[in-house]
């Protein structure tokens, strides 16, 4: 077997939901990758290790290959608590700071979280400061404003390689209760509609929301749209949508201040070009990061970091 299809470690982004698994050489390049629904939530029933071994093995990986995760499993309810590191921090010594299992016959290393313990302002992130870790040597020097969408989407301000500090909204776990659990359900129905970049809809009500950033005033309205002026399923999930992303921007940059450099938005899919949208609409230039490559070359640099490879 040659070097370049020879196992070296296994990289594993361990979610809430979600499992990603992948098989890498010695110069970090991917042989394969799994992906499960075996997230935190399962692991804790059936086990970390057992669930890890089973992906390994279908994938051919000797049974001793360490790995480095990241996300859920190292946090308080996870396979073991990897504690958080506190911002401001280096990239470095975050990825730095992975905890060994113990107790297991291969060497496995949790990346931890972050924690930022001002009294105004705490928060916490797991995951996402691999991403950040990912992304750090595309975007070099300087400081930055990072954007990573999510049922939690996350912002963060790095100088010159260090997490100076970040904050979370909640903006998908929000568009989720409004829409089935609020008055707002009767509008966008029992499946709301996927939502497009170019909806006239979604840049409207977007737009509307950077302005002030106030949606309280404004939500009840899309309720009323479809009563008096027709709105339909569809389009009131685009209003929804482009209301929360656009306040969640103008909240977003009151807190962090506009930069000189484009806004990086680490994302992917659907949701990642609702943003690059709506960061458009408010003036700000943006440098689009895919998510995924973003998790893997965050946790090759946390391999490295670790001297589990070369």
């Amino acid at each position: 077997m040659s070097a370049r299809n020879t196992p070296a470690i296994a990289a594993v982004d361990w979610g809430t939901t979600r499992l990603r698994v992948w098989l890498l050489d010695a110069a970090g390049g991917v042989i394969d990758e799994r992906r499960g629904d075996e997230g935190l939530l399962t692991a804790q029933h059936k086990g970390f290790a057992p669930i890890l071994d089973s992906h390994l093995a279908s994938m051919g990986a000797p049974a001793d290959l360490p790995a480095i995760v990241c996300g859920m499993a190292g946090a308080r309810q996870g396979w073991i608590e990897a504690p958080y590191v506190d911002v401001p921090a280096s990239l470095a010594d975050i990825l730095g700071a992975a905890v060994p299992v113990p107790g297991i016959s291969r060497d496995v290393r949790i990346v931890p979280g972050l924690a930022q313990r001002k009294a105004d302002a705490p928060d916490v992130m797991r995951g996402e400061e691999t991403q950040l870790a990912g992304v750090a040597a595309g975007i070099g020097s300087g400081s930055h404003l990072v954007c990573m969408p999510g049922t939690h989407c996350k912002w963060v301000g790095v100088d010159d390689g260090t997490v100076a500090g970040f904050g979370t909204w909640p903006t998908g776990e929000m568009f989720a209760v409004f829409a089935g659990h609020s008055i707002l359900r009767h509008s966008l129905g029992e499946k709301p509609a996927p939502v497009a970049p170019d909806s006239e809809v979604f840049r409207a009500w977007c737009s509307q929301a950077l302005t002030d950033g106030d949606i309280g005033a404004r939500l009840f309205g899309i309720r009323a749209a479809g009563l008096l002026s027709g709105l339909g399923q569809a389009d009131a999930a685009a209003a929804l949508s482009g209301l929360l992303i656009g306040a969640e921007i103008a909240s977003a940059t009151r807190r962090f201040g506009r930069r000189e450099t484009p806004v990086v938005l680490v994302g992917s899919g659907p949701l990642g070009a609702l943003y690059a949208e709506a960061l458009k609409l408010g003036g700000l230039e943006v440098r689009i990061a895919d998510a995924d490559q973003a998790v893997l070359a965050g946790l090759v640099a946390a391999a490295r970091r670790n001297k589990m490879l070369a």
